[in-house]
Formats: structure tokens, sequence, C-alpha cells
């Protein structure tokens, strides 16, 4: 485990990321600036400032300094290390959702929403292809296919059915889609048992060199990174007197006319109006290798194997020949308790801790005799929200009397997750002196990565210019609302 700078005291109440950790595979190569802090001392007051330093925290401050006149007026806080929480800690795929959950997405919010959500996502993978090349960014980015593999034929059929209906409508451009049915898919996905896959374009990556990068620039043109410097509380009300935010962090306070939520799984902690609408929820990742450390059979595309409705595994090869998965919900996602609101990624899913050891040589036709074994396993929390969609945008504020106060950091510890009280959430209500001076990208349900890069940059141009979210061209759903906080909607429970 990797120690951080994190006091205890804050990882008593709420949900806050705890001082300890399992270091993943994707942070064994560490940045100089993993654990940097840009003054020795925190500023008092900034501009806008920045909760997080994982993948929405720093693309939102590189698409702020495309226009922002002084990025020295920008502070970026981070509570353990750059790019410690669920970026570093993901599968490393830049997959996006063009057709699995489409008819899902359909039956909720309608055909054209559906199609504007595929196409968001879909344009991730040419956008960050682009950006790689564009800063040169060193991270093993891999443009390639991925497979989608359905075990379970009613699951198979239900998939099918809702690309054909994606397809008719014309709203989504499925050329790149490639479908095989069971007759041809174990063959073609080399998958044993498979009942039917899909093929498409998509990337892999390594996601903490991605975002240290990236880090690396804003920082180097005046962004003040503070790491290790958890923000404890929000006020629950603008200062009139200057009409800034005061920020309190474990090493002081900072006031800021502007504050972004980057926070994922975390941001109840702060921002008590999203309690029980953005959840933290464990997952378990693991590496691959062949014996010794020796490289496998490389995989030409990535996969997502679909055991049955909501039990899945995804992996993908990488240039090391090392083969890098996540999933083993079979093991675990019928017991809560073991993933649901926790916050410590410094403990395995005990029922999944030995899932990946033997799984290539079980799931993939021709790899019986490679010795792959695991090498190391880790865990990572996510954000989940209630209705399955991010939060973006600027957050609707909240009356002080609403909630209670943040505990002092001598208080006991309390449960993981700042949960209001019912009664309590029907008391949100717009502030017109305060809204728009507090902002969200959280809330990703484990698949930031084909959504997060252009969802910044939507937000971006909200901070800086005002932009109605409307007029930033993301999916109308992702749109963080008083009605999205306050409805009983809960698809966790």
């Amino acid at each position: 485990m990797t120690e951080s700078n994190l006091p205890n005291q804050a990882a008593q109440s709420g949900p806050f990321p705890h001082d300890t950790y399992i270091q993943p595979f994707w942070r064994t190569e560490l940045h100089p600036l993993d654990d940097h802090r840009s003054t020795e001392d925190l500023p008092t007051e900034c501009d806008i400032l920045i909760v997080g330093a994982g993948y929405a925290g720093v693309t939102t401050a590189y698409h702020l300094l495309e226009d922002h006149p002084d990025p020295s007026s920008i502070v970026m806080l981070e509570a353990r290390q750059a790019c410690s929480g669920a970026t570093a800690r993901n599968g490393g795929h830049v997959r996006p959702e063009i057709y699995f959950y489409m008819q899902e997405y359909i039956e909720k919010y309608g055909l054209e929403m559906a199609a504007a959500i595929s196409n968001f996502e879909i344009s991730h993978v040419q956008a960050l292809k682009d950006l790689v090349e564009k800063e040169q960014i060193d991270c093993d980015f891999t443009l390639g296919r991925s497979m989608d593999v359905f075990l379970d034929e009613a699951q198979a059929v239900k998939a099918k059915a809702a690309y054909d209906e994606l397809k008719k409508s014309g709203l989504v451009s499925l050329k790149d889609v490639q479908y095989t049915s069971a007759k041809n898919a174990e063959i073609v996905s080399g998958v044993r048992g498979a009942k039917g896959c899909f093929s498409f374009t998509a990337a892999n990556i390594w996601p903490y060199k991605f975002i240290l990068h990236l880090l690396s620039l804003v920082v180097a043109r005046g962004v003040n990174l503070q790491t290790t410097t958890p923000v404890i509380s929000v006020a629950s009300k603008i200062d009139p007197t200057d009409g800034k935010w005061l920020v309190t962090t474990t090493r002081g306070s900072v006031k800021a006319a502007k504050i972004v939520f980057a926070s994922n799984g975390y941001t109840a902690g702060i921002a008590p109006e999203y309690a029980r609408k953005i959840v933290p929820c464990r997952g378990i990742c693991a590496r691959i290798t062949g014996p010794n450390g020796s490289p496998l059979p490389y995989l030409q595309n990535s996969y997502v194997i679909r055991n049955g409705p909501g039990i899945y595994d995804y992996l993908l090869s990488r240039p090391d020949g090392s083969v890098v998965i996540g999933g083993a919900r079979s093991t675990f996602y019928g017991d809560k308790r073991t993933w649901y609101d926790i916050t410590n990624d410094d403990e395995l899913i005990e029922p999944a801790r030995n899932y990946f050891d033997g799984f290539m040589q079980k799931a993939f036709c021709g790899w019986e005799n490679t010795g792959a074994v695991t090498e190391r396993v880790w865990t990572g929390i996510m954000g989940y929200t209630s209705d399955s969609l991010p939060h973006i945008g600027v957050v609707p504020t909240i009356d002080s009397e609403s909630f209670p106060p943040s505990p002092p950091l001598s208080s006991p510890p309390t449960p993981s997750t700042a949960t209001a009280p019912s009664n309590l959430l029907s008391k949100l209500s717009i502030n017109s002196n305060t809204s728009g001076s507090k902002f969200i990208a959280a809330g990703f349900n484990g698949h930031g990565m084909p959504v997060i890069f252009r969802a910044t940059q939507a937000l971006a141009s909200m901070i800086m210019y005002g932009k109605r979210f409307e007029e930033t061209g993301l999916p109308g759903v992702y749109e963080t609302t008083l009605d999205r906080l306050t409805n009983e909607q809960d698809d966790l429970v």
C-alpha cells in the first residue's frame, strides 16, 4: 500500500479518499508532479478552484487555459497524489457505448437523445487521438478494434435488436460496427462459448501517463497544483463581502470566485446536495503476465465479455505483453456490502481476490498453455449516479439550513456517505445570487474515458463565457439539475 499525507481525521466523515491505497499498475512509473506543490504555502485566494487532479480536473484546467488570461489564478487541489483516484485505477479503455445500452436509453429518453449520447461517446476516440498527437503524449495510445462478446444467448439477441433499431433510425453512423452471429462468434472473437459479438473502433491508453502529461502542461503555464491537500468543506453560501466561496482544507482555507467539483465518487463529502445522487462504488482490476513477468500472446482487440445482465469482464493487451483486466462482477455484485457506498481502495474485494487467476486460459481459445498468472490486483472508487448519467454543469445551490454543517475533524467516524434525510432534499433551491459560480463534472459510472474530455471542454466554456448548458452541444440528460437532485429515482437500489 502507498501512503498519502491525507490526515486520518479527514477520512472519518462523508465520502473522502482513504490515506492509504493499493498501488495500481498504472502508477508504477511516477511522474515528477505526482506529489507536487506549486507553492510551499496554500494560496489564500484564486479565481477558479478545481477540486480533484484526475481526468476531469486536469482536462478542465487544460480547456480553461485555451483562453484564460491568468493561469496562476487557477488552483487545483488534490487530496492525495495527482491522478491517484479512479483514473489511475481503470482498465485503460477508451471505449464508446455505441449500441449496448441504446435500447434502455431509447426507452428512457427517446431515440434522438439516445443517438446523441452514442455520437458524443464515439467522437472521443478521434478527439483523444488528435490530442495525443497534438501534445505528443507518450501514453501507449493504441487505436484498434474492441470486441463485445456475449456468452448469454438472450442478452445477445436483445443487443442485436437494439443495434438494428438504432441502425434503422439513421441517427447514428454504425458503418464502423460489425456483428457476428453465434455461428462464427467463437472463431472470430477467440472467446469460448461466444453466442454473438460486435466489433467497433476503440482505443487503449496508459491513463496516468496521459493525465500527468496534460497536468505538466497546465502547471508549466502557471496553474497552482497542491497535492495531498484534501478539501474538508465548502461554505454553503457565498461571502457577500467579496463574492467568493470559502473552501477549507487540512492545510488552511482558500477563497475562490468559482469552484469546480471534479471529485467524482467523493463529491458528496464536500457538496452534500449530491448525497445519494453520486455514490462511491468500488471496482477491481488486475494485471496478468506470463510466467516470471514474461510477455503473453498479444490480443489485437480489446474486449468486454458479457456473462449476463450486469455481469461482465473487460480486458486489453498491452505493448509490454501483459493483459489488464477488470470486472469480476459475478463474484460480488449481488452483495452490495462489498462495493456500494465504499471509499477504501486500500483493500481488495474479497470474493473477487482470486477471480483473475487462470481467467485467460479458461476464457480464450488457445491460451491453455500460456502460463498466464495474475501479477497484481487493485481496487478503485468510481462515482455511480442514481440515474446512471454523469452530472455536468452549474451546481444547483442550497440553503444553509438544508444540510447540517460539516462535522469537526475531531468527530468520531461516521458512515462513508454524508446521506441527507429525504425531507432536506426537498429544500434544495436555486439561489440567483450564487448560481453560476459552482460547477461540477463528476459521477461517470465507471465510464469516464469516452465522456470526460469533451464534457470538460463544454464545462470550461460555461465557466469562462457563461454559456448555458444547452449551448454547449452536450447531451441534455448530462446536465446536473434540481430535478435530478430531488427526484426519487435510484438505479443503484
